[in-house]
């Protein structure tokens, strides 16, 4: 099953994108229900809604919105595929804990909505990644436990401003939160239909290339040494989403570098999981 957030007529929505590119409207105040719908009770719930629902509307008729309106946490985990410890040239050895950093909902929009390019910086970036969205919520879980707390997955395009991510010695919290350089969609896809979560492939085109291209049965830490990490601080919330890393490929790890320009599209797609692509236009004054 997969989830999705859209707009009609003005109007915001959540439910249920189906096989056959048809939306059935789930009852759900998006500042506040979403994260029901997540858990596995809601999960049966929207099953037996979207089997017997009569009224449904278009894809092609919506604008998709961020799946979730109102995340409780947005984390994201640095340097996690193979190669991408070396890229930063450091000398440093592979880290012995996930290296991550956090964005705001604002930062972000949906399928088919532009990413806008900041007026201070020319160095925007794109990074393909797929993201776990929690349906159960735990603290202190282990990894034998994690897929149990997993609701499904989603996709990032983690847009990055690269020189403010160098403004402070120990974060890049500010080259990560420019409001709408990065994106979230189309959709959740439940764990049901999201594949094993240790064979899942991620690749990333800007205007039809091939920049990234990855496998989740590389990284360094799998999704359920994520999830067991994060919980050991922080208790995992249903609609916490935690980006897992991105290949090898973005647009700073050319020389000379590949930056994105206003008309740029960046297509960031997984099989089973969908595709999310947005076209890249300059914020304005």
């Amino acid at each position: 099953m997969r989830y999705a957030s859209w707009m009609q007529d003005g109007r915001a929505a959540f439910g249920v994108a189906r096989a056959d590119n048809t939306l059935v409207e789930l009852p759900c105040d998006l500042a506040h229900d979403q994260a029901y719908w997540l858990t596995p009770a809601g999960f049966d719930a929207a099953l037996l809604i979207a089997s017997r629902a009569k009224s449904t509307i278009q894809l092609r008729d919506v604008q998709l919105l961020p799946p979730l309106a109102k995340p409780g946490k947005i984390l994201c985990v640095g340097v996690n595929y193979p190669d991408r410890n070396a890229e930063y040239k450091d000398g440093a050895a592979a880290p012995l804990y996930p290296s991550l950093f956090v964005r705001f909902p604002g930062s972000l929009v949906g399928h088919g909505q532009p990413l806008i390019r900041p007026l201070v910086s020319e160095q925007f970036d794109y990074e393909g990644e797929i993201v776990i969205v929690i349906g159960t919520a735990g603290r202190r879980i282990p990894q034998t436990k994690a897929a149990s707390h997993i609701a499904g997955l989603t996709l990032m395009n983690e847009g990055s401003v690269r020189d403010w991510l160098r403004h402070g010695k120990f974060n890049v919290t500010q080259g990560k939160n420019f409001d709408r350089s990065g994106s979230v969609g189309p959709w959740i896809t439940t764990l049901d239909e999201a594949g094993a979560l240790d064979s899942l492939e991620i690749t990333t085109h800007v205007n039809g290339e091939e920049r990234q291209r990855g496998n989740t049965g590389t990284l360094a830490f799998p999704f359920a040494r994520i999830v067991e990490y994060v919980s050991t601080f922080a208790t995992l919330e249903p609609g916490d989403m935690i980006a897992t890393g991105t290949p090898t490929g973005a647009g700073a790890r050319f020389d000379p570098p590949k930056w994105l320009k206003a008309g740029d599209v960046v297509t960031v797609s997984s099989p089973t999981r969908g595709t999310l692509s947005n076209v890249v236009a300059d914020d304005v004054v």
